[in-house]
């Protein structure tokens, strides 16, 4: 990559997060406010100017937020295109930009803003500059005359000035933000209260006032004592004031359950957590209460502490192995649920474990809340638990009891500053006909488990007897590949990516085949799954990068003509930390340009949506490596994907080239993914064409590449390289060739 490039690519960057930082204001387009109205009033008379404005820039528009004058000299305050704003000159540095006249000055001489109206000579902006370096518009004066001088006082004066703008659009900001948290306090279930040093209630949301049985109104201004049972009183009195003596850090982030006071007299239990923060008050003590009465008439029957889980507060394993070989010796029908967390290890992995021990912690409150009175909830250990039905026999009340845990686990958990899906897959058993034993039943709802983690997670399985055989199946294929691995029986074989304009041969996707030495050729449906949910994903996808970069150094070293050749990626290889310099020492081994790789990523990676593989996929793209989205379309994060993702290519699904001549809808989305694909920039590879009619509509709409059967089957490397030298014009792919669709 050039210099030039390489320059053009970080200003594109620091432009995109301007134009992030100024969407946070929530300010261009508004309405006239009279915070700035009144800043551009002083400003007219401090500098004697016919003209002052507040301009804030967006990608495309400049906005005034505030003015005098423009409307006098015959110029609509409305929106304006920004390259002819001179704001935009003014925020590429964070010096004033002053023109003491604009016909003598080239660079404005032509401007339509000097040669019409408002007719200016002379300009001065000070550019808006957050407390992040962003500049985001100007605080200008202008004239309709020039002026020899424009002061260092009066330098600093525009420039304090501009200062108390932003200063203003942040507290506007904040404003803006208590507004929505007063929303968001209102619309939680959540009891959330803040008492002054005083001892009194300073806030209290609608559910405190619902918990505690007052209006709004009547608990405002009252002493915390309205919430406290008599008995308690003093000592609750003397704790707040050792808190605010000096003690906050002591509760900070705490959790506690004590007993509250209800207006009608009633007391109840209650979890209270406490956190304490500063304003120009003092220190302020926040509460988030919750009632757990039925928690604790749940609770009532089960274990003392040395039976609980120490992070969650749960039945712990060994406990709950005893209640369940209890209920068998009985004899009574029963369900054992297994739940396991999707997803967790890689939040543990870049969030931290704290993170993750947060999250169960939530969870255990959470999925307690949904199960029947009689249900016991248990953490067997990492994020494993366990959820044990007595007297549970009918399947259909188990499933029951399983959707209802996978609907409480659909709303994001909030963990500090992060927000986290915690999704989970189910596997289900019931006794006595899945377990002679606990330990049994238990195995069952494992196999069970196991398969809806095979069948991608998020859903919940009932334990059936052909499981063992597919989990031991599994388990044999997953040994299998090892051998091969070590054994040199995986292959690749290529497909080539044809341009439909000029039909040649531009790329050719990498595909894993494994050579069995008894089955023979075996596609990767047959062992792919079994590689993703195992260890394996690693060293497979490390030799995938490896021999794909092996073969494009040999066909260069055959002199044939330089194409990108595409390999696919396993979700778990951006967990590692390490692809970078996978990728990086491969095309070093193989003497291999980074452009002439281009690596697949899937919707599973996209959806990772973590600082970690954003990151990854960025350096990536910095070393040149080229990054296609495979299957664009079919999923739920394409369209933020092309955002945040720095790809070089789009790759439409099969799904929709297969029904493309048919179907109006498949047209409608193809011919829409083409033409986005185009204004960004990007190449768009249509897959799964197979017949001439496919290729002409694709060529039609702009579609730039071509892959299917129609150009020619997955073939070992020899194959394509005998294809290409056969070719009078190596290359050249003007017409589909039988020879090659039969090839491989």
């Amino acid at each position: 990559m050039s210099a030039a490039t390489t320059s053009e690519c970080v200003l594109a960057e620091q432009e995109t997060l301007r134009l992030h930082a100024l969407g946070t204001f929530q300010i261009a387009g508004t309405a006239p406010e009279e915070r700035f109205d009144a800043i551009a009033q002083l400003a007219a008379r401090l500098f004697r100017a016919p003209i002052a404005y507040v301009s804030l820039i967006d990608q495309h528009h400049q906005w005034i937020k505030a003015q005098v004058g423009l409307d006098q000299v015959g110029l609509d305050p409305a929106p304006t295109a920004r390259g002819a704003s001179f704001c935009t000159h003014t925020i590429r540095s964070d010096d004033l930009l002053v023109i003491p006249d604009t016909r003598r000055d080239p660079r404005f001489s032509d401007n339509p803003l000097a040669l019409g109206p408002p007719f200016v000579r002379f300009y001065a902006g000070a550019p808006l500059i957050t407390a992040d370096g962003f500049r985001l518009g100007a605080l200008c004066v202008a004239d309709t005359v020039p002026r020899r001088r424009f002061p260092a006082r009066d330098r600093r004066a525009l420039a304090d000035l501009a200062a108390l703008v932003v200063q203003q659009m942040t507290l506007r900001r904040s404003e803006l933000a208590r507004v929505s948290m007063m929303g968001f306090a209102n619309a939680t279930e959540l009891a959330l209260l803040a008492i002054s040093r005083e001892g009194r209630i300073r806030f209290a949301n609608q559910a405190a006032a619902a918990l505690f049985g007052y209006t709004h109104d009547e608990m405002l201004g009252e002493p915390f004592d309205l919430i406290v049972p008599e008995r308690m009183r003093a000592a609750h009195t003397a704790g707040l004031k050792r808190i605010f003596a000096g003690d906050a850090a002591k509760v900070a982030g705490r959790t506690i359950e004590v007993m509250v006071r209800r207006k009608d007299g009633a007391e109840c239990p209650a979890e209270i957590a406490l956190s304490v923060w500063h304003d120009d008050g003092g220190p302020n003590l926040g509460a988030i209460i919750r009632d757990i009465s039925e928690r604790r008439r749940r609770e009532a029957g089960l274990l003392r502490l040395a039976h609980q889980d120490a992070l969650t507060g749960l039945t712990n394993r060994r406990r709950f192995e005893t209640l369940l070989n209890d209920l068998y010796r009985r004899g009574q029908p029963l369900a054992v649920l297994l739940v396991d967390l999707d997803g967790f290890k890689a939040i543990n992995d870049s969030l931290g474990h704290a993170v993750g021990d947060a999250l169960l912690q939530a969870l255990a409150v959470r999925i307690p809340a949904v199960l029947p009175r009689r249900a016991v909830m248990a953490r067997l250990g990492g994020d494993e638990f366990v959820v044990l039905l007595p007297g549970t026999g009918d399947p259909l009340a188990a499933r029951a009891c399983a959707t209802a845990i996978l609907a409480a686990l659909a709303d994001p958990v909030v963990v500090g500053t992060h927000v986290l899906r915690a999704g989970a897959s189910i596997g289900f058993a019931l006794a006595p006909e899945h377990g002679r034993d606990g330990e049994e039943l238990l195995a069952s709802a494992d196999f069970a488990l196991y398969r809806a983690k095979q069948e991608g997670g998020g859903a919940a399985r009932m334990f059936a007897s052909e499981m063992r055989h597919a989990a031991a199946a599994l388990r044999n294929t997953q040994d299998a590949l090892l051998r091969a691995l070590h054994g040199d029986e995986l292959v690749l074989h290529y497909q080539p990516q044809i341009c439909l304009t000029s039909g040649r041969l531009v790329g050719a996707e990498a595909l894993l085949r494994w050579q069995h030495p008894e089955r023979g050729l075996l596609l990767p449906g047959t062992f792919l799954p079994a590689i993703k949910m195992s260890p394996l994903a690693l060293p497979v996808g490390a030799w995938v990068l490896d021999a794909a970069c092996r073969q494009i150094a040999a066909w260069r070293d055959q002199g044939l003509p330089p194409f990108r050749v595409g390999a696919n990626l396993f979700s778990a290889q951006f967990k590692t930390g390490n692809l970078v310099r996978e990728v990086s020492d491969a095309l070093a081994r193989h003497r291999v340009p980074p452009e002439a790789l281009e690596l697949e990523i899937t919707e599973r990676v996209v959806l990772q949506n973590d600082d970690r593989t954003l990151g990854t996929i960025r350096d990536l793209r910095a070393m040149g490596v080229r990054i296609a989205f495979d299957d664009f379309g079919t999923g739920y994060a394409s369209l933020s994907s092309l955002k945040r993702f720095p790809l070089t290519t789009l790759k439409i699904d099969r799904t929709f080239v297969s029904d493309l001549l048919t179907e109006a809808n498949d047209a409608a989305i193809t011919r829409a993914i083409i033409r986005m694909g185009n204004d960004l920039g990007l190449d768009t590879v249509a897959e799964g064409i197979e017949t001439e009619g496919q290729e002409v509509v694709l060529r039609a709409l702009g579609c730039k590449v071509g892959q299917g059967f129609h150009y020619g089957r997955a073939m070992p490397a020899a194959a394509l390289t005998r294809l290409l030298a056969e070719r009078p014009e190596t290359g050249a792919w003007l017409t589909p060739v039988p020879a090659l669709r039969a090839a491989g």
